[in-house]
């Protein structure tokens, strides 16, 4: 299993981060991470409001091994905190969701969210500067008009390069809750903005107003049963969206039917086995990610415990069933207790969406590939994660006697987890954060 077992890590830390990994602030937790769809690109986002885009390393004749690292290119404060008069309440400037725009020219643009307002960035190089103007002098100050005796024609001289972040666009006031999540359209011009009620659909030129597409709000809010979880567009398809639940439920909606999409074209649900009902068994069925296979035929969604590969063919039941961490189940009433429960993982598909990949406890991240049915356990650590160096497959014990590279389920660390990650578009380079951290591993290459 080429692309499980033989993956080398690179392991960058913010910019403002110079402690050990220990020693770090709330604002410096990553809550986000996404690749640009050439791969060329990653994006972070932290609890800071703070975006950090990393590029990746030009293939170098001397240094051929070089290729595939990341190293800083850009870095930006997207959102910075405010308050709500009329609520009184604070709003948080952490980035909870960044999606890339498909790069029309030579700069890159990017959506980045908080609770409420999403901004559309420009990322740009600049190598050149104007000179010679004839109205200004060299500091940018105006001269004074009968000071000038000749004209000049301005040139651009070359100076170092320099990476400008430009906020282009704030899509602001369309949001009671919290957004949850966004998703740039196939057709390049709209993209959602999801809430726990609401989702709302923008233009990309407009930011004054929103078309409310899905609105789940009763009219009595104590009949409120479900929220929104996360929605995504299909990525051929401009007119198909989708969206999950707290109730773990999945609604395929078509745009084309009506301008308000309250009623679902497809309803994708699995029936609760009654015989493993408990009292937790409503809070770990709730979606915390869904996402498009790259071919638009699959959906994958995450509950808690599980990820499940839907055919948009088929509604009664998923295709497919993954245990990401079977062994919890027994120990959900202390993961009650200390909110762990509610834990939102994220999900990706690799490249030709025939290996998915999630995120555990203990640092563990567990990758699934659907060809062989093989999985495995990999942990991002800095103490196993030295660069260059091969990961080894983790084990859980449940019980009885343990192995020697097993590690117990009782000695898991609850507070290092992997909610975040990300695969790269074409090839097998990974990117996870956990906590402060963000590592990237590569495919080994012989």
């Amino acid at each position: 299993m080429k692309c499980f077992s033989r993956y080398l890590p690179y392991l960058f830390r913010p910019p403002s981060t110079i402690l050990s990994s220990t020693c770090h602030t709330e604002a410096d937790i990553i809550s986000t991470v996404e690749f640009n769809s050439s791969g060329e690109l990653l994006a972070t986002g932290d609890k800071g409001g703070r975006v950090v885009v990393f590029q990746r390393e030009q293939e170098s004749k001397s240094q051929p091994q070089r290729r595939g690292e990341y190293n800083v290119y850009s870095t930006f404060q997207s959102h910075e905190p405010e308050f709500d008069y009329l609520k009184s309440l604070e709003i948080e400037e952490k980035i909870n969701k960044i999606k890339w725009l498909p790069q029309q020219n030579a700069a890159y643009f990017l959506l980045s969210t908080n609770d409420k307002t999403v901004k559309l960035w420009k990322i740009s190089e600049r190598d050149k500067r104007p000179e010679g103007y004839n109205l200004k002098d060299e500091d940018g100050r105006i001269r004074d008009p009968s000071t000038i005796t000749s004209l000049r024609v301005p040139v651009l001289q070359p100076m170092d390069l320099m990476v400008e972040a430009t906020a282009r666009r704030v899509f602001s006031n369309a949001h009671t809750y919290h957004i949850n999540s966004i998703s740039v359209n196939s057709d390049l011009q709209t993209y959602i903005s999801t809430d726990d009620l609401r989702v709302n659909l923008w233009n990309l030129e407009i930011t004054d107003r929103s078309f409310n597409i899905v609105d789940i709000k009763p009219a009595n809010m104590e009949e409120l049963t479900e929220v929104i979880t996360s929605a995504e567009f299909h990525p051929q398809h401009c007119h198909t969206f989708a969206y999950s639940s707290s109730k773990g439920s999945i609604r395929l909606c078509d745009m084309r039917q009506a301008a308000l999409c309250d009623k679902h074209c497809k309803y994708f649900e699995e029936p609760e086995d009654p015989s493993t009902r408990s009292f937790f068994s409503e809070i770990i069925s709730s979606i915390s990610d869904v996402k498009f296979s790259h071919n638009g035929r699959y959906l994958m969604t995450r509950d808690y415990l599980t990820v499940k590969v839907w055919d948009l063919q088929m509604e009664n039941k998923p295709l497919e069933t993954y245990q990401v961490h079977d062994y919890l189940r027994g120990k959900l009433c202390s993961l009650y207790e200390n909110d762990c429960i509610f834990d939102k993982f994220e999900c990706v598909w690799n490249g030709s969406d025939s290996v998915i990949m999630t995120g555990s406890y203990n640092n563990f991240f567990r990758m699934f590939d659907r060809n062989t049915k093989r999985d495995v356990t990999l942990e991002a650590s800095r103490e196993n994660s030295k660069p260059r160096a091969i990961l080894k497959p983790r084990k859980v014990c449940v019980g009885g006697k343990r192995r020697k590279d097993e590690i117990s389920v009782d000695s898991l660390d609850f507070s290092k987890k992997i909610l975040h990650t990300t695969w790269h578009p074409q090839e097998n380079i990974i990117a996870v954060a956990a906590t402060n951290n963000l590592y990237i591993f590569q495919d080994k290459v012989n």
